[in-house]
């Protein structure tokens, strides 16, 4: 069941936009998301949620920062997600709490997975990608690591073709404002 459509104040919207589009930057730059940037999203999505909506919106920060951390910590375990995404889609759900986080991660995995599917065939990797494919849809199935039997699997490794997943947290970020406005229109 999904949560209910997104609502997210122009306030939450121009922070996550900020968030986002620097860590964005720095993820294309730099192929890491800083610590410091995180942390800032993170003091910020609780201050400005504890501010503007007392307890409450303190409580909804937190929820919204342990949604997204558990949302894709599990992914970093596979080495299928760096540190610095994890961090940044909590940072991000501390913004905008806990259901539009969740719309958040549904929204990045949706559109990244489509800018994904075109990078593989621009590429031409098609025939890579199902093999990978099907090769972690077997080491999972062996409650294995599909990192730990092909190098070119863990996103830490210079084998695997790798896009800087703060760019698609960033595109997933920009449908949800799209979908927020949208929804106060």
């Amino acid at each position: 069941m999904l949560p209910p459509q997104p609502d997210l104040t122009v306030t939450g919207q121009i922070l996550l936009a900020v968030l986002v589009a620097l860590a964005a930057g720095y993820d294309i730059r730099f192929r890491r998301i800083p610590n410091w940037l995180v942390l800032s999203g993170l003091t910020v999505g609780l201050a400005w949620n504890g501010v503007s909506q007392g307890v409450s919106g303190l409580g909804q920060a937190g929820a919204g920062l342990g949604v997204g951390f558990l949302l894709y910590f599990p992914l970093y375990l596979l080495h299928a997600r760096g540190a610095g995404d994890v961090k940044l889609l909590a940072a991000a759900g501390s913004l905008v709490g806990p259901g539009n986080c969740v719309w958040l991660f549904l929204l990045t995995a949706v559109l990244g997975g489509v800018l994904a599917l075109v990078l593989v065939v621009v590429k031409g990797r098609t025939g890579q990608t199902f093999f990978n494919v099907a090769w972690i849809l077997r080491d999972l199935l062996r409650f294995r690591a599909p990192y730990r039997s092909s190098e070119e699997l863990d996103v830490n490794s210079p084998k695997g073709m790798r896009l800087p997943h703060g760019v698609l947290i960033a595109v997933g970020a920009a449908a949800l404002i799209f979908m927020a406005q949208s929804h106060r229109g």
